[in-house]
């Protein structure tokens, strides 16, 4: 399990709270794993409990005891992805030197360049959104509230910066994060991220300071 990670006071604001407390035992973390790599890979309703157990080399009895339901165990892997982008991204800004908060907000843009070259299926939480129909589902609140972390972010930088009206400046921000994801993973436009990187530029230069 990806470890919280200190960071700088300027860069991050929270951590999301775990919506699923995960099983510190190797056998759940066997089961974890090889969800993972299935969810993502052939998707969350094409991958039955059977094949995650037979490749984590358990047995269903165990499955169900470590994370009760195929539901749960799909929460839990998307909050496991979430604390590998926050991981990642804890790397972008130190590769990128970024710590004044327009820096970090064209940062936290540039990073989708190079998770998209290591991530062929696109944002898992959008796959996820869209297999999941179910407004009640354990794995909606870890979903929605990713994308609505990377909007206080966002707005959190903006504030530190000085710049005006920081929430609609946030909103339009995760606008063109998210349009850039989902706009590369349908292979709309191979370049979608750089150009949303491009586009979020030119919008903090001509947004209003304080």
């Amino acid at each position: 399990m990806v470890a919280q990670i200190v960071r700088q006071a300027q860069w991050c604001v929270t951590w999301p709270e775990p919506v699923v407390q995960i099983a510190a035992t190797p056998a759940a973390e066997r089961i974890l794993t090889a969800a993972a790599d299935l969810f993502y890979r052939q998707g969350i309703r094409a991958v039955g409990v059977d094949a995650i157990a037979a490749a984590a080399g358990v047995t269903k009895k165990t499955l169900y005891d470590r994370f009760g339901s195929k539901d749960n165990l799909i929460a839990a892997y998307l909050q496991r992805r979430d604390e590998t982008w926050h991981a990642f991204l804890d790397e972008q800004m130190v590769k990128r030197r970024a710590t004044e908060p327009e820096q970090i907000i064209l940062a936290l843009f540039a990073a989708l360049t190079d998770w998209v070259a290591e991530h062929e299926r696109g944002c898992g939480f959008i796959n996820a959104a869209a297999e999941l129909a179910e407004a009640d589902h354990p794995a909606m609140p870890v979903i929605v509230g990713q994308k609505r972390w990377m909007r206080d972010e966002f707005a959190a930088q903006a504030r530190r910066a000085g710049l005006r009206r920081p929430g609609e400046l946030a909103d339009r921000l995760l606008l063109l994060h998210e349009g850039a994801l989902v706009t590369h993973q349908v292979a709309a436009m191979p370049q979608a991220t750089q150009t949303a990187t491009r586009a979020a530029r030119d919008l903090l230069a001509t947004w209003p300071h304080h």
